[in-house]
């Protein structure tokens, strides 16, 4: 029954989300919105199992979800054939581009929680090994050399 009841709340916040979006002229998708809706109903305690109930029948079945594409793709092997190789190059060119643009935003985001280098009090960058006691001038990496 809570997964009834969680799929009720999953139609209502996107039947809410299209209305809201038509009834307002909004530029914004209606599942987007619902899906907005939604994260707003799951900071209320009593929906967030029977959301996760459905989430969780929903998930079982997930590989059900994909028939409707593959039919999709059987019924349009014309265009498939006629236009693969360049598909193939765009879907290429995407991932590409996607993992590009996600690794420099990682890299970027560790950046910022690098800790500084340690300096000495006169803050002339000098940095001290434990082992030995003295002290040597840092000096920064070569090109190239990891960090």
């Amino acid at each position: 029954m809570p997964a009834l009841q969680g799929l009720t709340l999953l139609l209502l916040c996107q039947s809410l989300g299209e209305a809201a979006v038509r009834l307002l002229h909004l530029s914004l998708p209606g599942p987007v919105l619902g899906l907005l809706l939604l994260l707003g109903l799951l900071q209320w305690p009593p929906a967030r199992p029977r959301v996760q109930a459905m989430a969780e029948v929903l998930l079982a079945h997930l590989s059900l979800l994909f028939v409707p594409v593959g039919v999709g793709v059987m019924t349009h092997l014309d265009l498939l054939a006629s236009h693969g190789a360049r598909m193939a190059v765009v879907l290429v060119l995407s991932t590409w581009i996607g993992l590009a643009v996600t690794g420099g935003v990682f890299k970027a985001l560790l950046g910022r929680e690098a800790v500084p280098a340690a300096t000495d009090a006169s803050g002339a960058g000098a940095s001290s090994s434990p082992s030995s006691g003295s002290t040597t001038p840092s000096t920064p990496p070569a090109p190239g050399a990891p960090r």
